[in-house]
């Protein structure tokens, strides 16, 4: 975690939970946001938006969609379009998470189209980055890392683009496996010295977060990391008191730091 850059605590519920569970999680990251060093952003289900944009507007909570598509609009049913998730008061998009590229066939080219059409409608997008067990067991992680990297900032139109990357090792996602901070920190120096070949003032400036089986257990070692700016939470994100515990986290006094 670098000083100049305020960490990111995200919180992505998935598929996951009830109208009232989302209000419920909701409530409960705007109460630990209010007093935290951090910034904190919650994921939900696209039905349940409205209901929390409802909630965490005009605090420290921001809004995210899960996913968009690249188009503006069109016959795509069931998809949603970055205007449609700006509307409904979104500040972030993910784009590209492992669990879209794996489960629905989202290439490279593709996430790069969500990533540009978020830019146009005003997101900021997460470009998720990661490898998978088999790519990391055949010395291929930093090859996938930097080519998926390269693809998002292929979108990027200018300096005043907002940008966040989250590393998030497949194998790693889901699994209780953590990648250990010393690996986090490899594989966050690589993307971070992509991105400065391209514009050292915005690598900088760019959060990359971990994600992965993240949990208030192992979150500060991930934060004592320079290049580590925050965290995407899936399953931990679910439990009020666990995310809560990772919003108010700092290297000094997260558990078990």
């Amino acid at each position: 975690m670098s000083a100049n850059r305020i960490p990111l605590i995200a919180g992505n519920w998935k598929m996951n939970g009830s109208r009232a569970d989302a209000r419920a999680w909701a409530e409960a990251a705007v109460a630990a946001a209010g007093d935290a060093s951090n910034d904190a952003a919650v994921f939900p289900p696209y039905p349940w938006l409205g209901e929390v944009a409802g909630v965490v507007g005009g605090s420290r909570v921001a809004l995210g969609g899960q996913a968009c598509h690249g188009e503006v609009s069109g016959a795509y049913t069931a998809a949603v379009s970055a205007g449609m998730l700006m509307e409904t008061g979104c500040r972030y998009v993910l784009c590209g998470h492992s669990e879209r590229r794996a489960l629905f066939g989202e290439d490279d080219a593709f996430v790069a189209g969500t990533l540009g059409a978020a830019l146009r409608a005003g997101l900021e997008p997460v470009l998720c980055v990661g490898e998978t067990l088999e790519e990391r067991e055949t010395g291929n992680t930093q090859s996938v890392l930097l080519r998926q990297v390269d693809a998002g900032l292929a979108e990027i139109r200018g300096p005043d683009d907002p940008l966040t990357i989250a590393y998030e090792p497949v194998w790693a996602i889901g699994t209780g496996k953590a990648a250990s901070p010393a690996e986090a920190a490899e594989a966050h120096g690589w993307i971070r010295a992509r991105v400065a070949e391209t514009d050292a003032e915005r690598a900088g400036r760019v959060r990359i977060l971990y994600g992965g089986s993240v949990n208030p257990e192992n979150i500060g070692g991930f934060l004592e990391v320079p290049d580590v700016d925050g965290a995407l939470i899936g399953g931990a994100a679910l439990d009020p008191a666990k995310f809560s515990a990772m919003i108010r986290a700092t290297p000094a006094t997260a558990p078990g730091a």
